[in-house]
This record gives structure tokens, C-alpha cells and sequence, in this order.
């Protein structure tokens, strides 16, 4: 009997939880805390929008179909401020937009596996990443991490076989946080090349990246096309993520191959989203870094309040980009607790069983904390209500 794809992977893990939410009221002085979604709940800024409103007032061009792989204006644009972001060399012909950066890894995977063909993902992972290789019939091969929730390429050479085609990182990590570090991705990068597979590295989150400088040299490489594909998301620095603006940077032999993809699925992206997004990297940096300088003030604020926790038992685990990556001390299963902290203390989040295969344990005792949509006052009430938890929850 045939297997729908669709039924070969899991329930939305945001969606599954929101439907933790039906039949439960929240009283008005004690709201329910939301930090279950790594999403801004804003509008992009007024200039923004008015910019926006104005492609769709006069640019009678942006309400037909666009170019496949996306806006020239934009590639080039994001061709020129990544390889200064990275000290490295992108030329536009190598960067196409997409429909979000979740149709990034769909289009990347596309081009690189067969039915049966392997991924390796380290552990916990981004859920979506897992989803779309489950129903495109390719096998996540999970690679776990250690206390420091960071991948380890010797590990990850063990684990490789004739049929895996590319290791796949998420940098700042979702869901863990943690940055890593340069060297970290050298090594993957040059385990990759040696291997003939691709490098896959989704910075979704760079522009909240704490350190300064490139996060990696990786673009410095002349021939890094030929092992790298970069994937990125405008989503998050210019909060668009209704209007799903993403992109990938890799071979142009390989957007060729994508270019068909797309052409498939959505034919272009949405014109005004990319516009928006263009707009944005040519008009809103200052903005960006102190969306950044926010984002790194409430996750001092994480620190600052932490020992509220870790006096009862808890442990942080990872803490990066728009995450806290938590250890419950709880004998409860993660995946039982996170429902229940919507009736017992207002909170929604992920269990760590979300971000795990079923046959790993370490989900069951941890949480995901998307901290980005509550400022340093909202991180002191979710600590307080943790922190109020009975001993035997």
C-alpha cells in the first residue's frame, strides 16, 4: 500500500501547540507568555511599510510574475552586503531569492538527494529541516551533540556513508542558541569537501549573531561553491515573515538545478515582499543593529535572572539568537510538561521532544525558550513563574 508523503513526519510542532491553548483563559493580570515561536509579532517599521505601500501604488511590474530566482536588484544587493559581512566573494549570479528560508533547505535538498539518500543533522534540530526531508523520502541521520550542544565532526565522519549527500547546520542554532564557532565550521566544511558532499548552513539568525566580525571564513575560500550552499532569511532582521522573503547562495551550476524547483512550486517570490527586503539592506541598517543591541540586551537579561533557576535545579544549556535552550528539573517528560505549563503558569514553549528522535532522552528533559518578544521585564515574569513551579511538576 502506498505511504503519502505528508503522513511520513510529525504534526507542526508551533501548530500542535497552539492547540494546547483551546479551552484555557488566561486572566487579564496574568497573561499567557508566549515563547513558543521564534517570530516577531511587529509590523516592519512605518518607513517600511510606506515603502511597501508605495511598490504597490506605482510599480505596476510588482503585481505580475518576477524572475525565478528572485528580484535582480535584490541578488545583487545581497551578494554585495554578505561578502562584505563575510570578507569573502559572492557574485549576484550565485544568490537566488525564495519563497522564505524554509524553501531554501526544500529547494537545496531537491538538488542534492534521491529517494533513500541520507542527511546528517545534528541534534536537537530545527524540526522543519526534519519534516521536509522525512516526506522527501531522505533519511536525517542525527548526529547528538554534547553538554556544549555543539556538533562534532569527528562524530559526524563516523556517521557518513555512500548515500549521504550533505550535513546541515543551523548557525546561531535553532533550537539550542549556540553560536559556532569558526573553527567548528572550517572543520565541517573541510570534512564536506574531503567527503564530495555538501555543506548546508542555514544563519537565519546572523543579524542577532553576539559577536562582531565574520562568524565564519567559509566565503573567503575562492571555490567555496563548491561544497557550501548559505542559506538566509530577511524574515527576522525586517520582520517580513508574512510576506516569506528568503534566499540561498550557492553554485550557479546548483540555482540552475534550484531554478527549476521553484519555477515547480511558487514560480517566483512574492515582488513586494522582495522589495521590502531590498529596501530594508539599503535604507535600515542602523535600525537592524539596534534591533540587534535589543535582542542582545534581553539575553543578558536570560543571564541576569537565571540564578532564580539554577538555585531549583535548572540548567541553561544554550542561549543565542532569538533562543534559551533550558534543562527542566522535573521527573515529568518535557513532552508532558510544556502543556501543562499552560494551565499552571501561563507559558507556552517547545519541549525538547520537539527538537529530538524519539529514541533520544535528552528531549524529555529539556525546553526551547524563544525569548525575542519579550523585553528584559516580560524574561523576569517567565523566570518568576518558572521558578514558582512545585518541586513535583
Amino acid at each position: 500500500m502506498t505511504i503519502a508523503r505528508t503522513t511520513t513526519t510529525f504534526a507542526p510542532p508551533v501548530m500542535e501547540a497552539r492547540r494546547w491553548l483551546q479551552g484555557i483563559t488566561h486572566a487579564a493580570d496574568r497573561p499567557l507568555i508566549n515563547v513558543s515561536q521564534a517570530a516577531p509579532v511587529d509590523p516592519p517599521p512605518a518607513p517600511m511599510r510606506q515603502a511597501m505601500a508605495d511598490v504597490a501604488l506605482t510599480n505596476d511590474a510588482a503585481h505580475l510574475y518576477g524572475p525565478v530566482l528572485g528580484l535582480p536588484e535584490l541578488r545583487s544587493e545581497l551578494a554585495t552586503q554578505t561578502s562584505a559581512h563575510y570578507a569573502g566573494e559572492i557574485t549576484p549570479s550565485q544568490v537566488c531569492i525564495t519563497s522564505g528560508c524554509n524553501q531554501a533547505f526544500a529547494a537545496a535538498i531537491a538538488t542534492l538527494c534521491g529517494e533513500g539518500d541520507e542527511v546528517i543533522l545534528p541534534t536537537p534540530w530545527y524540526f522543519n529541516h526534519k519534516m521536509w526531508l522525512d516526506m522527501s523520502g531522505v533519511t536525517s541521520v542525527p548526529l547528538p551533540t554534547g553538554a556544549d550542544l555543539l556538533p562534532d565532526p569527528e562524530q559526524a565522519a563516523a556517521l557518513i556513508t555512500p548515500r549521504t549527500r550533505a550535513i546541515s547546520l543551523v548557525t546561531p542554532n535553532n533550537p539550542a542558541g549556540v553560536e559556532y564557532p569558526a573553527d567548528l565550521v572550517q572543520a565541517f566544511f573541510d570534512l564536506a569537501r574531503s567527503r564530495g558532499i555538501a555543506l548546508i548552513i542555514d544563519e537565519t539568525y546572523r543579524d542577532f549573531d553576539s559577536r562582531s566580525g565574520p562568524p565564519h571564513r567559509l566565503f573567503q575560500d575562492p571555490d567555496w561553491h563548491d561544497t557550501l550552499i548559505h542559506l538566509y532569511s530577511f524574515s527576522k532582521a525586517y520582520r517580513l515573515t508574512g510576506h516569506r522573503v528568503g534566499a540561498m547562495i550557492a553554485s550557479q551550476a546548483r540555482l540552475a538545478e534550484v531554478e527549476k524547483f521553484l519555477d515547480t512550486v511558487a514560480i517566483c517570490p512574492g515582488q513586494i515582499g522582495q522589495h521590502a527586503a531590498l529596501w530594508g539592506m539599503q535604507n535600515l541598517s542602523h535600525w537592524l543593529a539596534g534591533e540587534r543591541d535589543e535582542i542582545l540586551a534581553r539575553r543578558a537579561a536570560i543571564k541576569t535572572h537565571l540564578p532564580k533557576l539554577t538555585s531549583q535545579g535548572w540548567q541553561l544549556l544554550g542561549l543565542g539568537g532569538y533562543f534559551a535552550y533550558m534543562q527542566h528539573p522535573f521527573t515529568v517528560s518535557s513532552g508532558d510538561l510544556a502543556p501543562q505549563l499552560v494551565k499552571d503558569a501561563g507559558i507556552l514553549c517547545l519541549p525538547g521532544t520537539m527538537f529530538c528522535p524519539q529514541s533520544d532522552i535528552s528531549g524529555q528533559h529539556q525546553l526551547r525558550i524563544a525569548f525575542a518578544n519579550l523585553d528584559a521585564q516580560g524574561i523576569a515574569v517567565l523566570f518568576d513563574r518558572l521558578a514558582a513551579l512545585p518541586h513535583n511538576a
